[in-house]
């Protein structure tokens, strides 16, 4: 293997790039001349993720039947939607782009512009701008929740990667918004009322998980464990091994939480 020993250097020390160079020079090339700036970033999954349990877990339990009704209860989880669901868990979506996470962006990003555009329907229809659907028959927001159920499955199989507690937060969410799909296409009652407490299950998940990751960044080990794999992390009181991760010479390049 090459090593920074036997690779030429220029004058100044640096490592020179030559045409033939194999994989491992260039490495070195390249790494002599990075720049790496930091921008350290708190993990933006605990706000989405609190966000998203406060406006799921009222609106899970609201389509469960818990409380309220199915016309006009909607109109006062609204600014809830909007700004827990909404604003909140879209921001986590963004600074989660920025921590290079590809499943946090996608869901909070989703999931942030789906309550946003939820919130929004129902001030309009509240305001009188336009009609109310009455019943359970409404396709058009049926196929909202089919695009949700498709996204958030592909969610569900990449947080199967990381750990446990990803994959017991979006998995019923999918589940639940297909079922949430069915009730508004077929105009079903009962499908929507399994759908509702989906939604509170993921929503009590979430809060799990929003908990654990900031207990962890509170007293600097793990508190409360989410099923991480391949990392000693899993076992509570123990320190995370690669919290640092100074892998390749590059320190804070960390993707993710």
């Amino acid at each position: 293997m090459t090593t920074a020993a036997n690779v030429e250097r220029s004058p100044d020390g640096r490592h020179q790039y030559r045409p033939d160079a194999n994989r491992d020079e260039r490495h070195l090339y390249w790494q002599d001349h990075t720049r790496i700036v930091l921008t350290p970033t708190a993990a933006p999954s605990v706000l989405g993720l609190f966000g998203f349990f406060a406006a799921t877990l009222a609106v899970g339990s609201n389509m469960a039947g818990w409380w309220g009704n199915d016309v006009t209860s909607g109109h006062y989880l609204a600014p809830l939607a909007i700004f827990f669901g909404g604003v909140a868990q879209f921001s986590a979506g963004m600074f989660a782009y920025r921590a290079r996470d590809a499943l946090a962006t996608a869901m909070h990003g989703i999931w942030g512009a789906f309550w946003l555009a939820w919130g929004l329907y129902q001030l309009l229809v509240a305001s009188g701008s336009i009609a109310g659907v009455s019943g359970f028959y409404f396709p058009a927001m049926g196929f909202w929740f089919i695009a949700l159920a498709m996204i958030t499955l592909s969610g569900a199989l990449a947080g199967l990667a990381r750990s446990l507690g990803l994959f017991a937060v979006l998995a019923p969410l999918a589940t639940g918004s297909g079922f949430a799909a069915a009730a508004y296409v077929g105009g079903y009652d009962t499908p929507l009322r399994v759908a509702g407490w989906l939604f509170v299950f993921a929503a009590g998940f979430a809060w799990y998980a929003a908990t654990a990751m900031m207990l962890e960044n509170s007293f600097g080990r793990v508190i409360l464990p989410v099923g991480k794999w391949r990392t000693r992390a899993n076992v509570p009181g123990r320190e995370d091994i690669y919290a640092i991760e100074y892998a390749e010479g590059m320190p804070g390049a960390r993707i993710g939480q």
